[in-house]
Parts: C-alpha cells; structure tokens; sequence
C-alpha cells in the first residue's frame, strides 16, 4: 500500500517509464475498486461515464464540483493512483482553472487529462499550453508532483487535412510539454504505423485511446506506446449489459442475463465495504 499522496505521484509517473500502463477507466467507486482487485496498477476515470451517471452527456457539460467530489471519494476508496479526466478543466480562464486543480489535488489525486477541445471545437495550441502552465504552477504550489497527461483531439475529431494532422499532432504536443505537460494523449489512433511516428517524435510517454477494432495492448507496446486507456468504452459494455438484462426481463421474463459473467452481490458488496474505511492520505 502507498503510504503518501507523494508516493503515488512518483509511482504513477515511474508507470509510464517502465513498461505500458494499461488502464480500464472508471466512473464510480464500485467500478475503481473493480478495477483494483482486477490487478489495475492505476485507477483513472472516464469523462463520458461520470457524464452519464450524472444525466449529462459528455463534452464539458459537467462542473468542477461533482468530479472532484467523485475524485476524492474514489481516492479514499483505492490504494493505487488515482488520475482524474478533467476534460477541459471547467472553467474559461486560467484563474478559475488554477483554482480547480488546486481542490482537485487537495483531495489527494496525482494525475489528470486536461483536453484541448471546447464545446466550440479545439483551442488554439499556445492557449492551451498557457493553461497547461497554469496547472502546473498550481500543482507545484500545493507541493504535489501532478502528472499532466496533455490530451490533443487533432485525430480524434479528424481537425484539418489528413496528411497535416501528424504535423500540428507533433506541433501541439512540443508546446504542451514545453508548457509542464508529463505526457501526450491522442486518443483517435488505431494505426500502429501512425503511432509508431508520434512515439519516434514525442519526447514523453504516449497515451493511445483503445477500444472495438483498436490494436492490442501488445502491438501498441511493441511500437513504443507507454499508456492505454479504454476511456467510455467498459462502461458502455456494462450499460450494454443492462440494457440486454432490461430487455430480456420486460420482454421474456426471464433471468439468464443475471448468469453471464455478473459480479455477485457479494463481492460487489465486500470490495466496496472493504475499502469504505481507507484514508486515501
């Protein structure tokens, strides 16, 4: 068990150097403590699933308040890291986002995504560095060694001529890293010569979105990748569970979705009791 918000900084940072971390993506408690006693070396969250459960759909709709409430719950709920999808950091100016991450760390987390995309499209690139800045002159001012897993939608969102997106890709990430940034997410990447090309000329660890269709874990370490995250897509299987479950019940009456592959009530149970008393400090 790490002992100290401290510790688990210089632990999650030390899992993007040595090997690839491979992450599931959380959206409550019961699916982080899930994800540990699976083996997960890290707990991060989902933006999209902590939207939903929220009644939100995802895209900066949210508010700083409930992720970071959410966030330090989760903290005292784990003994790993805990990294936060902090989207755009919910607010317009440097100021009010400074403030956030400084809530935000108080709670004892040690990583963030911190997205490049608004709800009017993708902010200029030496605005975004200024605000990545902003992040790290708070981190550092609450003495915490925060990573900053810098998230550019060039790919995902398909901005700009195809044959320019490796270039502003490799343009952006330079000045986020220059800004404090710790490592470059591109989520939008399933071609592993691609992602070859952004490891080769990204000096910090890549973070690759991974999902249906997406290249194994394997092949994106083969090529260099440091960091794997599934982002929504175990919660969409879990809600496409339920959503089999509802239909069978209100239609068949019957139960065989209550036999496939569920996590039994107490399980569920004994890992969330377990670690309701943990300090998370």
């Amino acid at each position: 068990m790490t002992s100290s918000q401290a510790d688990r900084a210089d632990l999650f940072h030390d899992l993007h150097a040595d090997g690839t971390l491979v992450l599931a993506n959380a959206w409550d408690v019961a699916s982080a403590v899930i994800a540990q006693d699976a083996g997960s070396k890290a707990v991060a969250t989902t933006s999209a699933a902590v939207a939903w459960a929220y009644g939100l759909p995802d895209g900066n709709q949210m508010s700083a308040a409930p992720v970071i409430d959410l966030a330090e719950r989760i903290v005292r709920a784990v003994d790993v890291p805990v990294s936060v999808d902090f989207e755009g950091g919910f607010a317009d100016d440097t100021d009010g986002l400074a403030a956030n991450i400084r809530d935000l760390v108080a709670t004892g987390v040690v990583g963030i995504n911190l997205e490049d995309t608004t709800p009017d499209g993708i902010r200029p690139a030496e605005e975004q560095a200024s605000r990545i800045a902003a992040v790290r002159a708070a981190a550092e001012e609450a003495g915490v060694r925060l990573y900053v897993n810098a998230r550019t939608d060039i790919y995902l969102w398909g901005i700009g001529e195809e044959d320019g997106r490796y270039d502003e890709t490799v343009r952006r990430a330079a000045a986020y890293l220059e800004a404090g940034a710790s490592g470059i997410f591109v989520p939008g990447v399933a071609d592993l010569a691609v992602a070859e090309r952004l490891v080769a000329a990204i000096e910090a660890p890549v973070n690759m979105l991974v999902g249906a269709g997406s290249p194994s874990v394997k092949e994106f370490a083969e090529v260099g990748v440091r960091r794997v995250s599934a982002g929504s897509a175990a919660a969409s299987a879990a809600y496409g569970q339920y959503r089999r479950a509802v239909d069978e019940l209100v239609t068949a009456g019957t139960y065989a979705w209550a036999e496939q592959g569920s996590v039994d009530y107490g399980t569920l149970n004994a890992l969330v009791e377990g670690h309701s008393s943990s300090t998370g400090s």
